[in-house]
This record gives C-alpha cells, sequence and structure tokens, in this order.
C-alpha cells in the first residue's frame, strides 16, 4: 500500500491523538491500554510507515548494562534537582498549587501494592510511555518538521505533550513532568538515541518517587 507523505503525516497525527488520549478516557485499565496502544503503533509501523521498533529507538540488540547504572545516577540527580531547585522556586510562584498523586494513595503501607506499582512503574512509565513519547511521537514530529531544527522543534513539542499527558496531577505536575521528559529525552538522544537510557532514567525516577509516597514523605 503507497500513501503519500500527506497522508502518512496525517494518519501519524490520529495515531498520536489516540496515545494521548486513549489511557485517559477510554476507560481502559493500566494493564490493557498500553497493549492496545502498542499493538495500533505496530500496525502503523508495519502498514503505513514501512518501519519497525528500531526506528523509535528500541531494540533488545542495543541493551546496554551501562543504561541501568547511568538510569539510575541520573533519576537520584534529577530527584535532588526537584527537591532542593525546582520545589522551593515553583512553590514561591505557585503557593496554592499542588501535584495530585491520589493514583497512588493505595501504595501507603501496603507492601503488595508498592511491589506491585513499582512493576507498573517499569513497565508502563519506563518502556511504554518512552516508546510511545520518546520513540513514536518524537520520531514522527521530527519527519514532519525536517531540515535544520527539526530535531529542537520535535524535541520541545514531544516533551510539552508529554507534560500535558500527565494533566490530571495539575499544572505542577504537568510542569514536572514536563521537565523530567526532557531529561530522559536528552539522556536517550546523548546515547546514540537508546531508548534504553530514557527506560531506565524514567522507571528510576518514579521508583524514587513511589518510594517516598510509600513512606509518607510525599503526599
Amino acid at each position: 500500500m503507497n500513501l503519500s507523505a500527506n497522508l502518512k503525516t496525517a494518519l501519524s497525527f490520529l495515531v498520536i491523538v489516540f496515545c494521548f488520549f486513549i489511557p485517559h478516557y477510554a476507560r481502559l485499565t493500566i494493564f490493557l491500554y498500553p497493549l492496545v496502544i502498542l499493538i495500533v503503533v505496530w500496525l502503523y509501523l508495519k502498514y503505513i510507515s514501512k518501519e519497525n521498533f528500531g526506528d523509535l529507538f528500541f531494540s533488545f540488540r542495543r541493551f546496554e548494562i551501562r543504561a541501568i547504572w547511568t538510569g539510575i545516577i541520573a533519576a537520584v540527580l534529577l530527584s535532588l534537582f526537584f527537591q532542593f531547585a525546582w520545589d522551593p522556586l515553583i512553590n514561591k510562584i505557585l503557593p496554592a498549587g499542588k501535584i495530585d498523586l491520589s493514583d497512588f494513595s493505595g501504595i501507603r503501607n501496603s507492601p503488595v501494592n508498592y511491589i506491585i506499582i513499582l512493576l507498573l512503574a517499569l513497565i508502563v512509565g519506563g518502556f511504554y510511555e518512552e516508546i510511545i513519547f520518546h520513540g513514536f511521537i518524537f520520531t514522527r514530529l521530527e519527519k514532519t518538521f525536517r531540515g535544520r531544527w527539526a530535531t529542537i522543534a520535535a524535541f520541545i513539542i514531544t516533551n510539552i505533550i508529554f507534560g500535558a499527558y500527565h494533566f490530571q496531577q495539575g499544572i505542577k505536575g504537568i510542569l514536572l513532568a514536563t521537565i523530567a521528559g526532557a531529561a530522559y529525552h536528552v539522556l536517550i538522544l546523548k546515547f546514540n538515541r537508546n531508548l534504553w537510557y530514557g527506560i531506565f532514567f524514567h522507571a528510576f525516577f518514579d521508583f524514587i518517587g513511589l518510594t517516598l509516597i510509600y513512606l509518607g514523605k510525599m503526599s
């Protein structure tokens, strides 16, 4: 099936919209919507753009042990930045604002729920969100813009979309997610567009936040 460039672009944007809204409004469980969306993306890659997940920077062959410890170090540094630099600043600008973490309230005082949510943070936050946002959405935008500034424009818009995707957490949550998403993305690009670096960075950053919630240090 040979499609025009304009039609491919239109279909890619439809898939991006699908990826953004389905998790929030389709009433699918967190166990189901990632699978549905990944299947749609796979179908798009296979039959529309003639690509595979390797073109989204994800390949098991590109796995590197270094990505794990690099992700741990980056996650710790980012957490310290938010705690000691970003939080004091944003609390002065938006003193009444609060990140809505009610989705994770069930892990407090529940070791079982805590372990489950850590696994989901790795699978959904790490693998799924990185493949979709910093893999699929970024590459679609980069291909759309083309030219000298394509990568920068795609980078900025991708991470604005990633931040907006966390709208249920309020304005502070959106801003935090935008900055964190940009940090994951920088690491991916720095290491030759290897998504494994973003996956582990994202997962370990979530691990730190979830552990703080579990311990009652973050509400």
